[in-house]
């Protein structure tokens, strides 16, 4: 069980500004790279001013680009604007805004970056491993105990905490290090069970 699991109730309330982004012309892939340079952009002020209280930014952010690629996969699928370089977009994107978002974590003042740039490279190969099944013959796997929507959860929470309540920031390295450990639990979960599906 994963946040993962409620998207279609998430989807359902998204409905009503999927059809109106539809009516003005809007396309899945360029929801798709408003969501990346967005990412990125916020990744780069946190970077350049890694204060706790900007960190208060964060949780919203990311409950805004949980809604976005939500959309952007809504609108290729159910207006036909599935395409090879959307496909591209999303998860390269998705990629690239999660490194964007948390290694400014590193930068906070108590950090251990070591365990942040490891959690960074671990999630990201839970996405690598995710899309590979599918050269396997199974389908894309999404499975936890930590995916993409959880470390949003988390570290959205994490950094909502550490804006408020100073104190947090000494508990960063050891949450890195179990979000490190999830993930890699999460990589062995994918691979074991694309490969179970494909035999």
């Amino acid at each position: 069980m994963t946040l993962y699991d409620l998207k279609p109730a998430f989807q359902t309330l998204l409905r009503p500004l999927l059809r109106s982004l539809h009516r003005a012309g809007i396309t899945a892939n360029q929801v798709t790279l408003l969501a990346l340079l967005a990412s990125l952009a916020l990744g780069l002020l946190l970077t350049l001013h890694p204060a706790p209280a900007l960190f208060l930014l964060l949780p919203g952010f990311l409950l805004v680009r949980m809604a976005l690629n939500a959309i952007d996969g809504m609108l290729a699928r159910e207006f036909n604007q599935q395409s090879k370089l959307g496909a591209v977009l999303n998860e390269a994107g998705d990629v690239l805004s999660d490194a964007a978002l948390y290694l400014p974590f590193a930068l906070l003042p108590g950090a251990d970056p070591i365990a942040v740039v490891v959690m960074v490279l671990l999630a990201n190969l839970t996405e690598f491993v995710g899309v590979i099944a599918q050269t396997v013959g199974a389908a894309r796997r999404y499975d936890g105990p930590l995916g993409k929507s959880d470390r949003a959860f988390a570290l959205g929470a994490y950094a909502l905490l550490v804006g408020l309540y100073a104190p947090a920031l000494a508990w960063s390295p050891w949450l890195f290090w179990a979000l490190a450990a999830l993930c890699a639990l999460t990589c062995l979960n994918r691979a074991r069970r694309a490969l179970q599906e494909a035999a």
